[in-house]
């Protein structure tokens, strides 16, 4: 039986992911801005090159697959789970061309309300009264950003850009449904990553070159900066906390990943100047706190 890491050791990896996490969003706006005349399809090229990357570093995994049924359950959730990846990031890093990283990283942060209520629509795992308070007030504070933004937030299409991060983050939870429910049914962090990475990968690649883009030649720099999106927050911050999932609380790691927005924020202010509108970051407050609220409100799992 596996042993619990000690609680230095489970919070440190956690907050090690999260902030890993949190530096996507600055790689890819430094991608875009190599790349002035990049379109749609250079998202695209953007989120398939970081899942292929990912996928490679965790080849040794499948070797693990040998031990696996091949009838498992948990097999179909981590190809589906996959599948959600994949429409994941290409709705989300293609809405950090058009809106701020604020308000996209944001936006994208409110998938634990929206596990909450797809756990009640698919699991009948009904919220707690404090769950739906806090969605309210996290919608609240999604229509002071979209104010904001319609107002001349940073970007040049914000509300698309919103609405794209929106769409990221639906995906993202049904991808963390999923995933959870493919470890469920037995399938370890390494294996169930290995899957989860490889089939969005598999899924991306052809579409940037249908949507006209191509993966070569780019400026040098973008390549730097997908590696470093790809170990960075794709191996080393999805994986931790992934991997922190099994050892602690999902609410745990929820709030944790609150602090991606915070800190991709500050690395924009930092790196790019890039300070959104007051509604805007009222709203983002508003938002992050009624996240908080839903997630410190809902019941814990059996």
């Amino acid at each position: 039986m596996s042993v619990s890491p000690p609680a230095w050791k489970l919070g440190g990896i956690l907050i090690t992911g999260v902030l890993a996490i949190a530096t996507a969003s600055i790689f890819i706006r430094l991608a875009f801005l190599a790349v002035p005349t990049a379109g749609v399809g250079f998202s695209l090229v953007l989120a398939a090159s970081r899942l292929v990357i990912a996928a490679l570093c965790l080849l040794p995994a499948w070797w693990e697959l040998r031990t696996i049924q091949p009838q498992s359950p948990a097999i179909p959730y981590a190809l589906a789970a996959g599948t959600c990846l994949a429409v994941h990031f290409a709705l989300w890093i293609t809405s950090l061309a058009y809106t701020s990283i604020a308000a996209s990283t944001v936006i994208v942060t409110t998938n634990p309300v929206w596990v909450a209520l797809l756990s009640w629509w698919v699991w009948q795992e009904r919220p707690h009264r404090r769950t739906f308070w806090g969605i309210g007030i996290a919608l609240s504070g999604g229509v002071l950003i979209a104010f904001g933004d319609a107002q001349g937030s940073a970007g040049s299409q914000p509300l698309l850009g919103d609405a794209l991060a929106l769409g990221g983050a639906w995906a993202a939870s049904l991808y963390f449904l999923l995933g959870r429910e493919a470890q469920r049914q037995g399938l370890g962090i390494a294996v169930y990553a290995a899957i989860a990475y490889t089939t969005a990968a598999l899924l991306l690649v052809p579409l940037p070159l249908l949507a006209g883009a191509t993966y070569w030649p780019l400026p040098a720099i973008v390549y730097v900066y997908i590696v470093l999106m790809a170990l960075l927050s794709q191996v080393i911050g999805h994986t931790s906390c992934n991997w922190a999932m099994r050892w602690t609380s999902p609410t745990v790691v929820a709030l944790a990943l609150l602090l991606e927005p915070v800190g991709a924020s500050a690395l924009a202010w930092i790196i790019f100047q890039e300070v959104p509108g007051l509604l805007v970051r009222w709203g983002a407050l508003i938002l992050l706190v009624g996240v908080a609220i839903a997630v410190l409100g809902q019941r814990s799992p059996p």
